[in-house]
């Protein structure tokens, strides 16, 4: 019943939507053309894209009467918090939004910026000398990612604890548990035990279960349009950095000997060494670069490609377009749904295959 009835109410409302519009356009003609052609010209698709992949200091809802005199803009403000030369500020996003000023801050498209001509302080400026820390302003705000993190983590706990509490009862799973242990079983016996050796895998579980559902849970928020989801936090290259640089501090400090060894004394003629060592040495940090760009790319891009669709609507302003491009971005939002999971697997399967890689016991009979 349910796959009829949703076909035709999709195209009711399709047929609704470009009645309407097109409604809307024989009036504006009869006497507010120049306005309505100024707003469609203000249209930038690339704007309206970064703006959605972005991460901003407030979560912006909706834009009431855009393009008139009556624009009103509807956000979630979020907390910022700074520390510059002058202390620590502690205030609501919302005190600086459309051009308001606090303490010297200012939002500038969803960014804080200082009025006072500081710059935010970076990790890489400070490190290369490319900033005075005299002359920046430290930012600790809860960002949208950051809520967006926060709100994946507590809903991992409730979940996980939950089913961990089910244990002690019976063992036979409750509630969640029930779907969540064949993937926990999948895990252990298709990812870790393959890749890590069935004597070793046991202390890596938590991490591998850790990183795939939380990549998993967060590409399937960001999936969902409306507060408190749709923040793109696997699709942010800072976050995915740092899963592979976990996975990378876990493989080095886990590594025995062979593994160092075939890094410094690969099996090869020794005049190949200046060659082959170096070789080894990127390699080692080629593997997590794979895994951050790899995750970043493939979320970010399939958020593009779906904004990236509906925006050609607004940019050859035909309403009847979205006959075409509104089916084909539900069939590519569909479609993430398996790219959610499908990334979180390949991320926890190299990274298990990688820590294998350094733990694994090698033979030396050749």
């Amino acid at each position: 019943m349910k796959q009829r009835i949703n076909p035709i109410f999709f195209t009711f409302l399709f047929l609704f939507s470009s009645v309407f519009v097109s409604a809307q356009h024989e009036v504006a003609h009869q006497g507010e053309t120049a306005e309505i052609e100024k707003a469609e010209k203000s249209f930038d698709a690339k704007k309206m894209i970064m703006e959605h992949i972005g991460d901003s200091n407030e979560w912006h809802l909706v834009t009431l009467n855009e393009g008139t005199a009556e624009e009103k803009h509807i956000s979630v403000p979020l907390p910022i918090i700074i520390k510059d030369q002058t202390g620590i500020h502690t205030f609501l996003s919302s005190s600086i939004a459309h051009g308001h000023e606090h303490d010297g801050y200012t939002l500038h498209e969803g960014q804080l910026v200082s009025t006072k001509g500081l710059e935010k302080a970076t990790l890489f400026g400070l490190i290369g000398g490319k900033q005075d820390s005299g002359k920046v302003f430290y930012d600790f705000s809860i960002t949208k990612n950051v809520f967006a993190m926060l709100l994946s983590v507590i809903f991992m706990l409730i979940i996980f604890i939950g089913m961990g509490r089910s244990y002690k009862n019976s063992l036979m799973p409750k509630g969640a548990g029930r779907i969540l242990e064949p993937i926990v079983i999948f895990i252990r016996d298709e990812v870790a035990i393959p890749n890590i050796g069935s004597s070793k895998y046991k202390r890596f579980m938590p991490y591998l279960l850790t990183v795939f559902f939380f990549i998993w849970i967060n590409n399937l928020f960001g999936l969902i349009p409306f507060f408190p989801f749709g923040g793109n936090l696997t699709g942010n290259i800072a976050i995915t950095a740092v899963l592979a640089i976990i996975t990378l501090l876990i493989t080095l400090f886990s590594a025995n000997k062979d593994y160092w060894k075939h890094i410094f004394m690969p099996p090869v003629p020794i005049l190949l060494y200046p060659i082959m060592v170096p070789i080894e040495i990127i390699g080692v940090f080629t593997k997590p670069f794979a895994l951050m760009m790899r995750l970043f790319a493939n979320v970010t891009a399939g958020h593009i490609m779906i904004l990236a669709i509906i925006s050609l609507i607004f940019i050859f302003k035909s309403p009847l377009l979205g006959f075409a491009s509104v089916p084909l971005a539900l069939f590519i939002s569909v479609l993430e749904l398996l790219v959610a999971v499908l990334q979180a697997y390949i991320f926890t399967v190299l990274s298990a295959l990688f820590i294998g890689i350094a733990v694994q016991d090698h033979s030396h009979e050749h």
